[in-house]
């Protein structure tokens, strides 16, 4: 879980820095494949008996950042065909 928590913020730090819209867009949906990674793990959890720890934030927060994500790649998309529309 910590592998994937930490490597949604560094993908997002590498998409800021991408060399295109398409490459921009390709490190954002990989955040959001490790966001929807740690989300599995904080259900998986969230329904163990292995700790006795809650995570019921963090699932809120996690849903809350893939909503973001989500929300970043729709509007990226949409401007990349508006922009090549004839």
């Amino acid at each position: 879980m910590l592998r994937s928590a930490t490597s949604n913020g560094a993908n997002v730090d590498e998409a800021v820095a991408a060399h295109s819209r398409k490459d921009f867009i390709h490190k954002i949906a990989i955040a959001a494949k490790e966001a929807r990674e740690t989300e599995y793990w904080l259900r998986y959890l969230d329904k163990s008996t292995m700790t006795t720890i809650s995570v019921s934030n963090y699932l809120i927060e996690i849903k809350h950042i893939l909503n973001i994500i989500t929300k970043i790649i729709k509007t990226s998309q949409e401007d990349t065909i508006k922009k090549f529309k004839i």
